[in-house]
């Protein structure tokens, strides 16, 4: 059996058996066809069931230097790796060649990257501004719901998916003072304090929201049914073009900047951990390099010998 043809019956077999989406086949396919490529021209051969049952862990440090070498990133060459040692794994499973030992094989590690945030300005005009700027020939409740809705996102650090999914009975009114309670990743419940700005904005949008029962969704889209994500992020990229934002201010900026702004505030960051619902404080932490970068560029902006 060629290389070529234990890559098809590798692909059907991600396809039939473990149902794998078009683009996991897509990108395992173009993965494993580079590393064939690859060991044909390494060993003057195309590789063959034998060949390939004969790898070994340097053939592989080989191939990801030298797709490193092309410019791929640590993610691109760390999913390579996934896929090639699943196509081993299932070679050895299907055909009985030697399994490859390449468990302990550490693939390149991920750098996460550092949230970009809004400043204070451009954050609450996203929330306040928005049902002024956006399309203002469109109906007025449209204008309310967003106004609630990112104001909410900035004003309670919330993933648009949170959001989204409150019903009325969650809805956070003026003349309380209860914190919001949000279920999120992980089905993980967590209490958010809310600003008697965001208890605001709510009332504006709840006003159009007259007879609604506690279990309908809080946000509405056009035809009466839950805010879809997509609409609301088509709604803030429209705004950041008229408003002359920049290209990052998306609805999951809004958290960040929550989280960067409490940061820069001196809140500690377990309680932002919390606040935010992160399982691990690593995640966390992230924020601390977004605070790090802006007091750097705040002293360069202010020191005199700074240049």
């Amino acid at each position: 059996m060629t290389g070529d043809s234990a890559r098809a019956e590798f692909l059907a077999w991600l396809a039939t058996e473990r149902r794998a989406s078009p683009h996991t086949l897509e990108a395992y396919g173009r993965d494993v066809a580079e590393f064939l490529g690859f060991l044909t021209q390494h060993h003057g051969a195309e590789p063959d069931l034998a060949a390939l049952g004969a790898l070994t862990p340097a053939d592989l440090r080989a191939f990801l230097a030298l797709r490193a070498k092309e410019g791929a990133g640590n993610a691109t060459r760390a999913r390579q790796l996934a896929a090639i040692r699943s196509f081993l794994r299932f070679l050895a499973r299907r055909h009985g060649i030697a399994p490859l030992a390449i468990g302990a094989m550490r693939g390149p590690k991920r750098v996460q990257p550092v949230p970009r945030a809004l400043n204070r300005a451009d954050a609450r005009a996203a929330g306040t501004e928005i049902g002024d700027v956006h399309h203002p020939e469109r109906p007025e409740f449209q204008a309310a719901r967003d106004v609630a809705l990112f104001t909410l996102l900035y004003g309670c650090g919330l993933r648009i998916s949170e959001a989204l999914g409150l019903n009325i009975a969650d809805a956070p009114l003026p003349g309380s003072d209860a914190a919001l309670r949000i279920l999120g990743k992980g089905g993980k419940t967590r209490l958010v304090p809310v600003l008697p700005v965001v208890r605001q904005a709510m009332a504006g949008w709840m006003a159009h929201r007259g007879g609604a029962l506690p279990d309908e969704p809080l946000f509405l889209g056009a035809r009466g049914k839950r805010l879809d994500p997509a609409v609301a992020q088509r709604t803030l990229r429209d705004y950041r073009r008229l408003a002359g934002l920049p290209e990052h201010a998306t609805p999951h900026a809004l958290r960040h900047s929550f989280a960067t702004h409490l940061l820069a505030g001196g809140a500690d960051l377990r309680a932002i951990q919390e606040l935010l619902g992160h399982a691990s404080l690593s995640t966390t932490q992230r924020y601390v390099a977004v605070d790090a970068e802006g007091l750097l560029a705040t002293w360069r902006m202010a020191h005199p010998r700074s240049d």
